[in-house]
C-alpha cells in the first residue's frame, strides 16, 4: 500500500485528479491519498464468488446489488471497497434508468478482503467509517487466517472462523442484510478457494 505525503487537498480536488481509478485504485482517507493493494488469486476468487452469490439472491428480486471495486464518495472520503452492496432503491440511476457512474453515498454493506502482507488497520478504519455514515454491515475477510470479522452498528465485532470438524450443524451462519436470505458460513466462503481437478 502506497501513501503520498500529506498535502492540503479536498475531496473534490482528489476526484478531479487523473489516474485515481488505475489498478489498483487510489482512495482519499483523512486528507491522504492511499493506493489499495493489488488483488491476487485468493482475493480475486473470493471477490468474484461473493458478488455472484449475493446477486443470485438479491438482484433476482430487485432487493440489492453487489458491485466489485466501486468508488463510493461520502463523509469526506472516497473509498473503493472490494465489494459494495446497495439496496436497490439506493442505487443511483440516470434519467434513462441506467445505473449511474458516480456513487456519492455509503454502501449498505461493505466487504473488504485482506491481501497478503496488507495491514488491517486502514481497512478496518474504512469499515468503521462506513458504519458511522449509515452502513448496516461490514465484513473483513482474512484468507490467511480463514476468518471473517463482522461489524454492525452499536455491536461488538464478531469473528467467524473455519470449523475444522466440517459438521454443518456447528457452523454459524454469517449475518447479511435484511431481506437477503443467504446461508453463508466461513467454511463455505473459504471452500470457494478450492480448485477441484476434473
Amino acid at each position: 500500500m502506497t501513501t503520498t505525503p500529506i498535502v492540503p487537498l479536498s475531496l473534490e480536488d482528489f476526484l478531479n485528479k487523473p489516474n485515481i481509478d488505475e489498478s489498483p485504485a487510489w482512495e482519499y482517507i483523512n486528507g491522504e491519498i492511499v493506493q489499495k493493494s493489488m488483488s491476487q488469486g485468493q482475493h480475486s476468487k473470493l471477490q468474484y464468488k461473493l458478488c455472484e452469490t449475493i446477486n443470485q439472491v438479491a438482484a433476482t428480486f430487485n432487493i440489492a446489488y453487489a458491485l466489485p471495486e466501486l468508488r463510493c464518495n461520502f463523509g469526506d472520503r472516497s473509498i473503493v471497497p472490494d465489494v459494495s452492496i446497495f439496496y436497490w432503491d439506493r442505487i443511483p440511476v440516470t434519467t434513462e434508468g441506467e445505473i449511474a457512474n458516480q456513487f456519492n453515498s455509503f454502501p449498505d454493506w461493505t466487504i473488504e478482503i485482506l491481501s497478503p502482507n496488507q495491514k488491517p488497520t486502514k481497512v478496518i478504519d474504512n469499515i468503521l467509517h462506513c458504519l458511522e455514515q449509515g452502513s448496516q454491515l461490514g465484513w473483513l475477510i482474512d484468507p490467511d487466517e480463514k476468518s471473517i470479522f463482522v461489524f454492525q452498528p452499536n455491536q461488538t465485532p464478531k469473528i467467524y472462523k473455519v470449523n475444522l470438524s466440517n459438521n454443518e450443524t456447528q457452523q454459524e451462519t454469517l449475518p447479511s442484510l435484511d431481506k437477503i436470505e443467504l446461508e453463508l458460513t466461513a467454511n463455505k466462503i473459504f471452500g470457494w478457494l478450492q480448485m477441484k481437478i476434473k
